[in-house]
């Protein structure tokens, strides 16, 4: 049993493997948390945790009871305007303009098993994980509107997951301002805020703050998660490292806009929000309408940010992504933007797919400038048709030639796009996203379809249905390369306008749902030119994402680290490109790129045919070395060992563990060599203390204890051991663990 209830207190303690969620009824009916942490025994009552005593100059909820001041108490989800001025977690404004809700307790429903949301990405349970779900439902008797608190535990994980469901069961038509996910109000400050921000090409880079008196928050209203900020992100003790301390998480199943929020008020109690932006934000709630918020995923450990990160990531894989794809490996693919662009035949591309099959690579994606007239990116988005120039045979008499070499065959779609020089705009310059009188915005020379027409959806289902059918894709790369601006809805009414970037990420959804439901067995990877839509939302339908359009193997190193401490190495699709890097001009080790992209699901985005016969073969090495290590690579347990965002950044290493530390695999990264070095070593993660490991297959044999409390050796390199066109820079040394038997 993961939830136990006081019915007679009406107190509810959720519990899960490790921890403890605790929340009552108070006098008022609305809920007050008493409790979020390690797990703690089962009471019938916490009155230490309920004690409360009076302040001055506090609002009071009734004269007879002075001590009850909403400010002063810890709540599960707050409204504004009944005596606690902090930021609430929802709003609902009347006819009349009241915004002054009171929800009172009304009862509550305990199901086993968690069901699937009907129109959003969600959490489930389909083999029954012992998970249990619990809905409190709260009234507002004036408006007759009800509120359901929606909580899931899958004790196993050590995660809960929230979300609200308001319902209009009265006659009064009234509108939501504001409609987040979760709120846990902590009884102190002593927390450090981290989170996951950059831009295009350094995404997820990890920055770490103290919790100051006031608000912190990190958001996007870039109607996308955006490669700005990740709505994943932290709360953990100042002295919590990767290995140990306590640490919250956070993550929001959601594709928009959004807001992680963190208030710390004049007592200290720092109140934390996530869900939906409520800048550009409301909806209205006609009488029997409902409307569903989007999952917030919440988790806590004791024992540090690695043990966080595994147990998030073992949620995700066993109830967010597809059992389709959950554990299936993926494929070693090749991408040919980087090798061609957009100047491509039948072909340059087929012989770049044959020679990519004689190095052990296993499906060819062709990416942008197969379509309409496109060759460059001023035309062509949305005339999903194909460009008989370039392939005078046709998409399928291609895909058929690689197929029979053996080869999974991809392709690339941005289905939310469209260009004023398109057959599309001809025949539909109402489908593009401007605000009347005003002047567009280009982005990338392209610009945005409105995902919240039906005819839209119905368009792109049936373009992309007919090229997935007659090609028999194996793989849709979907990107995304601009954000939206002008945002207005020409379908919607001047009062539904503020509904507008929630409708166009649930028309994204609607469309991703058709196509996964008829092509279950095509394998997605969202891309938003890179990382700019990097979610759960995504990874929902979509279980890899281009992780960024950055792929230098230095830049990819702070990347993928920040990247895994949210979501784990599979859902991070990893390529190694050519030298100069297009986006740093940096000149790194082959080794190394590769070493940096076997973390990941790993792919090659450059001109195979071009290289020398010595790079050949070592990429030959790397498929055959990768496919004998790829199930650890991309679903092992994930350990950070020395960040890039600690020190001088200069060594970065991690390594992945199998389930049962039999095997494992650490790499040690060093950017710049340096001259006359302390002594080095790496202090590996995860295995049995009690077990002995050779290292690289070598006959020296150690203990896990020693490895990880002593560490290895590492000898630093020297510049006469280098080759003469060789560098000691951008270096790479991996190390194969495997327990002697």
């Amino acid at each position: 049993m993961a939830i136990h209830i006081n019915e007679q207190d009406q107190l509810f303690h959720l519990q899960t493997d490790h921890t403890s969620y605790v929340f009552q009824v108070m006098e008022n009916g609305e809920l007050g948390q008493l409790y979020y942490g390690k797990r703690m025994h089962v009471r019938s009552a916490y009155s230490n945790l309920a004690t409360r005593e009076q302040h001055d100059a506090t609002p009071a909820w009734k004269l007879d009871k002075p001590d009850f001041q909403p400010e002063l108490l810890k709540q599960e989800y707050a409204s504004f305007g009944k005596g606690d001025f902090r930021y609430p977690a929802f709003q609902v404004e009347q006819e009349n303009g009241s915004r002054v809700t009171e929800f009172v307790y009304e009862g509550y429903q305990l199901t086993d098993g968690k069901k699937r949301l009907d129109d959003l990405p969600s959490t489930f349970d389909d083999n029954n994980d012992d998970s249990q779900t619990l809905t409190i439902q709260l009234r507002d008797r004036l408006l007759d509107l009800k509120l359901e608190l929606n909580y899931t535990i899958f004790p196993h994980q050590d995660v809960i997951v929230r979300s609200a469901t308001f319902i209009n069961s009265g006659s009064e038509e009234t509108v939501l301002n504001r409609a987040l996910s979760a709120e846990l109000d902590l009884p102190d400050p002593d927390y450090d805020l981290i989170q996951f921000s950059g831009t295009w090409a350094r995404e997820r880079h990890l920055i770490r703050t103290p919790l100051r008196s006031g608000v912190q928050s990190i958001s996007s209203l870039r109607a996308a998660s955006s490669a700005q900020q990740n709505p994943f992100f932290m709360i953990a003790r100042p002295q919590t490292t990767d290995e140990h301390g306590g640490v919250f998480g956070f993550n929001l199943v959601y594709s928009g806009n959004f807001l992680d929020q963190v208030e710390v008020d004049q007592f200290n109690t720092s109140r934390i929000l996530v869900g939906i932006n409520p800048s550009e934000f409301a909806w209205k709630l006609a009488p029997g309408d409902t409307f569903q918020t989007p999952e917030a995923i919440i988790s806590y450990t004791d024992e540090g940010m690695n043990q966080l990160s595994q147990q998030m990531s073992a949620c995700y894989m066993k109830h967010l992504v597809s059992p389709r794809f959950a554990t299936q490996e993926r494929p070693i693919l090749i991408n040919n933007w980087e090798a061609t662009y957009f100047d491509f035949d039948e072909d340059k591309i087929f012989k770049i797919a044959k020679k990519a099959k004689t190095l052990g690579i296993e499906m060819f994606v062709l990416d942008d400038g197969w379509f309409g007239h496109r060759d460059d990116d001023t035309t062509s988005l949305g005339d999903w048709f194909i460009d008989k120039k370039k392939l005078p045979s046709g998409l399928g008499n291609l895909v058929e030639k690689i197929h029979k070499l053996g080869l999974k065959f991809g392709l690339w779609f941005e289905p939310e796009m469209i260009s004023m020089d398109s057959e599309l705009y001809q025949n539909h310059p109402d489908w593009l996203i401007k605000a009347p009188g005003r002047q567009v915005t280009p982005g990338r020379n392209q610009f945005v379809l409105d995902m919240t027409r039906s005819d839209v959806i119905d368009y792109l289902v049936d373009v992309m249905s007919r090229i997935i059918k007659e090609s028999r894709l194996d793989y849709i790369k979907w990107d995304m390369n601009r954000n939206i601006t002008e945002m207005f809805g020409n379908q919607l009414a001047p009062d539904q306008q503020l509904e507008f970037a929630h409708r166009y990420i649930l028309g994204v959804y609607q469309l991703y749902a058709r196509l996964t439901k008829a092509y279950p067995d095509v394998l997605f990877e969202s891309c938003a030119s890179g990382g700019g839509r990097f979610d759960l939302g995504m990874m929902y339908y979509a279980p890899q994402a281009w992780t960024s359009d950055d792929t230098d193997a230095v830049e990819r190193m702070k990347i993928q680290f920040g990247t895994s401490y949210g979501y784990p190495q599979s859902m991070m699709g990893a390529h190694v490109s050519a030298v100069p890097n297009d986006q740093t001009g940096r000149i790194t080790p082959l080794q190394t790129r590769a070493d940096v992209a076997y973390f990941g699901d790993l792919g090659y985005e450059l001109d195979v045919t071009k290289m020398s016969a010595e790079e050949q073969a070592q990429v030959q090495q790397q498929t055959t070395f990768y496919k004998q290590h790829r199930r650890l690579f991309q679903f092992g347990k994930f350990y950070r060992i020395e960040s890039p965002f600690e020190n001088d950044g200069n060594v970065i290493s991690w390594e992945v563990v199998s389930e049962d530390k039999s095997h494992a695999i650490g790499c040690r990264y060093q950017i710049l060599n340096q001259p006359n070095p302390s002594y080095l070593r790496l202090y590996f993660k995860g295995l049995d203390p009690d077990r002995k490991y050779t290292i690289n297959g070598g006959s020296e044999v150690f203990y896990g204890d020693e490895l990880m409390n002593a560490g290895l050796f590492i000898n630093r390199l020297l510049g006469r051991t280098m080759g003469v066109d060789s560098s000691a820079d951008f270096s790479s040394r991996l190390f194969l663990i495997d327990a002697v038997e």
